[in-house]
């Protein structure tokens, strides 16, 4: 009976202890907003990460350039440490941070990335978006930005990795205008029997300007280190007028640890002026 007493004693002490376990609020970014579009272009639903500069409520009038980050799940959070300790040290000014990602309960980064990030149909299902997606961005995300934010239209920047990378370049080659700066990191340029170096050597034979700034790099120990450089050899060999671009090999690194240097490297280039 003495057993059976102290069973139930001890039930109701530890059902008190777990029903008086303090609980904590989230941890979350200052100066960030959750916008929310469902694109015309893709059919897709997609979270848009807004990270407003920490002095944009002081300055009414002023407009600042904007960054339109791709894999915004992943990488928003690091934009903001990087650009903070950018502008701390005056390497460039604060700017807004429009992150794109999926909206809905558990998406599929991975399945709905390589939807919309490719420009071509690959082995993934439904791939080959990158069309689609670019008219998303052009259509909605930018005068749906730029009608919100005091966003600068003359300075806007692409970033995005691997796929993300990919888009960024694709970007640049259909439409080099629609932004001032491309940031790509590890691009996956073999995707669909090397598509970019093809279209890039389409562009070419009908144009001879490239007028943009573009920032590429990608790690030391990664397996798209080779297809960058040889990309990156064949643009420096092209001279296109108004091409200023950069790039880095982020020695000892694999594919997900080039980010930091990677970004960073690239901000402080794309505000850096030209010589």
């Amino acid at each position: 009976m003495r057993t059976a007493y102290l069973l139930t004693f001890l039930l109701v002490v530890a059902a008190n202890v777990c029903a008086a376990a303090p609980t904590y609020p989230p941890v979350t970014l200052p100066n960030s907003e959750l916008r929310t579009l469902e694109s015309k272009s893709t059919g897709r639903k997609y979270d848009l990460y807004i990270r407003k500069p920490a002095d944009y409520d002081k300055n009414p009038t002023k407009q600042y350039p904007v960054l339109y980050l791709l894999d915004a799940q992943w990488h928003f959070k690091l934009l903001d440490a990087v650009i903070g300790g950018l502008v701390y040290d005056k390497w460039m000014p604060d700017i807004i941070v429009v992150g794109i990602t999926y909206a809905g309960d558990k998406p599929d980064y991975e399945a709905l990335r390589a939807m919309d990030y490719t420009p071509s149909p690959g082995p993934q299902p439904g791939s080959g978006d990158g069309p689609k997606f670019l008219k998303f961005l052009k259509t909605e995300v930018i005068p749906f930005a730029e009608k919100n934010y005091r966003a600068d239209p003359t300075r806007r920047i692409l970033g995005g990795h691997s796929l993300g990378g990919l888009f960024t370049l694709y970007a640049m080659l259909s439409e080099p205008k629609l932004f001032w700066g491309y940031l790509a990191g590890s691009p996956a340029i073999p995707w669909d029997n090397d598509y970019l170096v093809k279209q890039e050597q389409q562009y070419f034979e009908h144009h001879k300007d490239l007028p943009v700034r573009l920032f590429m790099a990608a790690g030391g120990a990664e397996q798209l280190l080779t297809p960058g450089l040889n990309f990156a050899r064949t643009l420096a060999s092209r001279n296109y007028t108004g091409l200023h671009w950069d790039g880095r090999v982020v020695e000892g690194e694999r594919h997900a640890g080039v980010l930091p240097e990677y970004y960073n490297r690239g901000l402080r280039f794309l505000f850096t002026p030209e010589p």
